[in-house]
């Protein structure tokens, strides 16, 4: 039986409970076997009574991280014609790109990702040809959107004469999860301008219902109260972005226990750089706040809010753009537990993982991450990886 043990000073165990001192870990054969708490007169006698003992004194472990909102085939980089030819690259030019982005989420303890699509459905095509890698990623393949709306670069309408639902029965038995487009995305030159749902509730009802019957979840891209509250009354999973969407439908959100993914970095991503242009960038800061007010409302309501950063669009970089969408979840007033919470254990729910990831205790297999300093330092600490374990091995640093 292989058996080792691992000590950190710190344990934040992704259930949203108080974090708690010096964690002791046994593990058997990849899976956590006990999580021990010994008290300080124990502490000095560890490295002689365990072997195999990996020791991380003045840190803090906590759960493998969930990135619930990315586009792996697509860059964060801010280069506006590089965006653009990016859209045109084959399959064989995006496979060592999403590979890389990939190892970058596992290097930063990221150790499963929600696709959200890309026009050539190349991030659902790469899983399927190379499997899992240490990092689970649920697909999307294409998003579904309305003709001639907004979405073109991640999806296609449904074909000529075919409903939603019909497209819906026709194309996604292979993908994880299904992704449509209720709205358009935020104006940067006119503040708080909503747009007109992409689809009919009646046709949202339907497709939702196929969508159930094919066993798939639905997350929805929506920004503005009427698409927000379409996509909540037709049923649907998660509610993607957000922006603008108003008290009411946060209500129905917590009543209804419907996942949020606020994607606020996208917005802070925008703010931060100068090539988006001073307007632009002052509206986008407007609309950060709005957000952050929301999410702050939502805390009070009870929503269940989970961290996903929107990763591929622009300035939002794959990996390192998760921490900082939990720094504003936590300025937002969530406390460091909840926030952790919302990038593990929640998350997790949501993707159908919580029996691999999300949560560290006896039977759970032993994936997690090891950050510098104590819980209070988090989610900045993040930036900063000590180790990744997966099954047990630690695979950053590589086990000696």
């Amino acid at each position: 039986m292989s058996q080792s043990y691992c000590f950190s000073t710190w344990l934040v165990d992704g259930t949203g409970a108080p974090a708690k001192k010096n964690a002791l870990f046994c593990i058997q054969n990849g899976l956590i076997f006990s999580v021990q708490f010994p008290g300080s007169e124990e502490l000095c006698a560890l490295g002689k009574e365990f072997k195999e003992l990996d020791f991380f004194p003045a840190s803090t472990i906590l759960p493998g991280l969930i990135d619930c909102h990315v586009h792996l085939a697509m860059s964060g980089k801010t280069d506006r014609e590089f965006r653009a030819k990016q859209l045109l690259n084959g399959f064989e030019q995006n496979a060592p790109l999403i590979e890389h982005r990939l190892q970058r989420c596992l290097n930063l303890g990221i150790m499963a990702l929600r696709d959200g699509g890309d026009i050539g459905g190349h991030a659902l095509r790469y899983m399927r040809q190379n499997g899992f890698s240490g990092v689970r990623v649920k697909c999307a393949g294409k998003a579904w959107r309305a003709p001639g709306r907004y979405g073109k670069f991640i999806g296609n309408p449904p074909e000529p004469g075919m409903s939603l639902a019909e497209s819906l029965k026709a194309e996604c038995a292979h993908v994880d999860h299904i992704k449509i487009l209720n709205s358009g995305i935020n104006s940067l030159v006119d503040y708080g301008r909503q747009t007109e749902p992409q689809f009919g509730p009646d046709e949202l009802v339907r497709a939702f219902r196929q969508a159930k019957e094919l066993g798939r979840k639905i997350m929805v891209h929506a920004n503005g109260r009427l698409p927000v509250q379409m996509a909540l009354d037709a049923g649907c999973d998660s509610i993607e972005h957000g922006f603008f969407m108003g008290e009411e439908n946060l209500k129905k959100m917590a009543d209804r226990q419907i996942f949020w993914v606020p994607t606020a970095v996208t917005m802070k991503a925008l703010s931060d750089y100068p090539t988006a242009g001073v307007q632009q960038a002052g509206t986008a800061e407007m609309i950060l706040q709005n957000q952050l007010e929301q999410m702050r409302r939502a805390r009070e309501l009870g929503v269940r809010i989970l961290s996903g950063t929107d990763a591929g669009s622009f300035g939002v970089r794959h990996g390192q753009a998760l921490a900082q969408e939990l720094e504003l979840i936590a300025q937002a007033g969530f406390s460091v537990e909840q926030t952790i919470q919302s990038a593990t254990h929640a998350s997790a729910q949501l993707l159908g993982l919580d029996d691999e990831l999300g949560s560290l205790r006896p039977g759970m297999p032993a994936n997690f991450v090891v950050v510098p300093g104590p819980p209070s330092e988090l989610p900045g600490s993040l930036a900063h990886v000590t180790a990744v374990y997966l099954r047990g091995t630690r695979i950053l640093p590589a086990t000696k």
